[in-house]
């Protein structure tokens, strides 16, 4: 028998920290067990998180563990990588084990495919040559090795990602490919199936059935299935011996949780590769303006594709300035210009993308009167008109509300349903072009894996000429019969308040974009914007992505925003206004009073609202933590939670790093 501590799978804070109890020889790092635990009846479950040599109790009052279930176990390294995640997030112990783990009892058969793996011909281009050659090589001498993969859209990544997993296997190790989509996941996972065997890829996300994610979990922890496939969640795969893990689209800000445990994917399979002795490899058309600043800065190693594969060429891009539209007497969402470019390509048998990031019909619902504005009474925000349920959504929580029949402040019965989303678009398009086979591609269409599927299948095959889409558009997909892309309203995300809006709008106009292209044939994207002076709607038209990252690092820099340091936020949430104000600002002052604060760092006044979601009042306040201080402030939030919770206090606080 030793000594183990132990993690209580329980939401309390109160038991945030470790338990020692006694526990056979074989019991080690990573062990899910059943433990007594205070005076309840039954055990409870928990996770071995270290041996104990010398606890700091009296041996006769140390109770041992009721049960020890080896199946269900985690590696040394996963317990680590959470230990990890509780210093870097601020986030409780069990939280961070529990992203490795499943829940379900009973493991359901599956019968093995018998398909033989496919081998296909595909000769590489020289810069696939070149990009595989250099991570293969790290794969070789199993040494951690970050490379990013700036490669135009069409510039055959993928393949790249292929022939790492290829070298990954024959090493004898495993691989996790990320996406950051659930709804691309099914047709990636079909591309690694057919490459490497069905029987050796998994996938794991929250659409699977429970008993389906503990049956392809169980799979990935025997080594049964050596290569996972899936969306951020999948980052937490229970495999061991890992030889890549690769990010597809790392930009994305879906890679970014804002669930508890609130986390950063890529940090998670840095510090996995890392631990690992693997390669991590980052791909994407346009990087996140911090991982190209590490590239830059040699964190990690820059691969550049700048040539499509094949005959296919980068389209041509114009602007349209939909203010000269409306002044010459259009009011619709479509531009002369889109529509006469859309009428040639449909006449010459080639297919159209029309991309809004705005699903729904109207965006807004108001009183043209009294100025009243519908929104969702538990979270507070715009609810949009969805024409298709004859409702008005919430986005947020996706409650769905009847339709008022007259103002509810003013009793006006004129109702106005202002702005455009993509099934508008929709029955536009529809009504331009009645011969047409239109198809809309969005989350309202997308909700289940196999819809989504259906929906890019047709289109694929030829069997849809107009696509109306959001942003899932923009992720990864490859078409090759596209003639023009039009971006409605490319400038609408310029007006989210975020730092990053300049990015991510430069970011969606070029994967957007990237969408058009023809073997041996010229294609077309057409940008309408109310903005066309604008910076940024200027450089993403030209496809000037250095031109971009040099004017938003001197802004970041300026403003000492992320790379140049870590945004965090700090919220208390407490029935009372006053109670969740006084434990903000007084932790507030400590934090402006610390003597090891850095002098650029920035602690901004504190800002109290009320909850929609349970009627409690949140007061936030955000630290601007220059780049290597995170640490220090994520230590004194932890402390500052800890006293909080001695004091029984009612209040609950919560943290999030670098939140979208």
């Amino acid at each position: 028998m030793k000594y183990i501590d132990v993690v209580i799978d329980n939401k309390s804070n109160n038991t945030d920290t470790f338990f020692t109890y006694a526990a056979p020889d074989e019991v080690g790092p990573g062990a899910r067990l059943t433990v007594p635990f205070a005076r309840r009846k039954k055990p409870v479950d928990a996770y071995c998180i270290r041996e104990n040599p010398a606890p700091a109790y009296d041996e006769s009052r140390i109770r041992e563990i009721a049960s020890y279930d080896p199946e269900r176990s985690l590696s040394e390294e996963m317990i680590g990588t959470a230990v990890w995640m509780r210093k870097r997030y601020g986030v409780k112990y069990i939280d961070a084990v529990k992203m490795f783990t499943v829940g379900g009892k009973k493991i359901p058969e599956r019968r093995p495919s018998g398909r033989e793996p496919q081998d296909p011909e595909y000769t590489l281009s020289p810069e696939q040559q070149h990009a595989a050659e250099r991570i293969c090589r790290y794969v070789q001498k199993r040494e951690f090795r970050p490379f990013l993969i700036k490669g135009v859209t069409n510039s055959g990544k993928t393949e790249v990602y292929m022939r790492t997993v290829e070298e990954v296997l024959k090493q004898g190790r495993t691989a996790i490919v990320l996406l950051p989509e659930i709804a691309l996941s099914a047709q990636v996972e079909k591309r690694f199936a057919e490459r490497f065997g069905e029987d050796m890829v998994a996938t794991l996300h929250s659409r699977l059935s429970t008993s389906a994610r503990l049956g392809e979990w169980i799979r990935i922890r025997r080594g049964e299935a050596r290569i996972v496939v899936g969306a951020r969640t999948s980052v937490f795969a229970p495999l061991e011996n890992i030889g890549a893990i690769i990010i597809d689209e790392e930009h994305e800000t879906t890679y970014k949780s804002d669930h508890n445990p609130k986390y950063e994917t890529v940090d998670v399979a840095y510090r996995r590769a890392q631990a690992h002795g693997a390669v991590l490899v980052l791909g994407s058309a346009t990087p996140s303006v911090t991982s190209y600043s590490r590239a830059k800065a040699g964190i990690y190693e820059l691969l550049e594709m700048k040539q499509r594969i094949g005959n296919s060429t980068l389209p041509v891009l114009e602007t349209v300035d939909m203010k000269q539209e409306i002044r010459s007497g259009n009011m619709g969402v479509i531009s002369r210009r889109l529509a006469e470019e859309t009428d040639r390509e449909l006449k010459r048998g080639e297919q159209v993308i029309l991309f809004l990031n705005r699903r729904g019909f109207s965006t807004q619902i108001l009183c043209p009167d009294c100025g009243y504005k519908m929104t969702c009474p538990d979270c507070g925000i715009t609810l949009t008109y969805h024409k298709s349920v004859n409702a008005a959504v919430c986005h947020y929580c996706g409650r769905k509300f009847p339709l008022p029949e007259k103002c509810p402040d003013c009793g006006n019965k004129f109702i106005r349903y202002t702005g455009t989303g993509t099934e508008k678009v929709e029955e536009t398009v529809r009504e331009l072009w009645p011969d047409a086979r239109a198809a809309r591609f969005d989350l309202d269409t997308a909700a289940k894996t196999g819809d989504a599927g259906r929906v890019i299948a047709d289109f694929q095959k030829g069997k849809t000429d107009i696509l109306v889409g959001t942003q899932i558009l923009a992720k990864g997909l490859d078409f090759r019969n596209v003639g023009l892309v039009g971006i409605i309203n490319a400038d609408v995300s310029l007006n989210i308040p975020d730092y990053r809006s300049s990015e991510r709008t430069f970011q969606l106009i070029t994967q957007v974009a990237g969408r058009a292209g023809r073997a041996g044939g010229e294609s077309r994207v057409i940008i309408q914007t109310y903005d066309p002076d604008s910076d940024v709607i200027k450089q993403a038209a030209a496809g000037d992505y250095e031109a971009f990252y040099e004017a938003e690092l001197l802004h970041r820099n300026i403003m000492n925003y992320p790379p140049y340091s870590d945004i965090i936020a700090v919220g208390f949430v407490s029935e009372s206004a006053d109670e969740a104000s006084a434990y903000a600002e007084a932790f507030r002052k400590r934090l402006m009073g610390l003597r090891s604060a850095p002098q650029d760092a920035s602690v901004l006044r504190v800002r109290l609202d009320e909850r929609k979601t349970d009627g409690r009042f949140r007061a936030e306040f955000i630290i601007k933590a220059p780049a290597g201080s995170r640490a220090g402030y994520i230590r004194e939030y932890m402390e500052y939670r800890d006293r909080m919770i001695e004091s029984k206090s009612e209040c609950f606080i919560e943290i999030d790093v670098n939140p979208y």
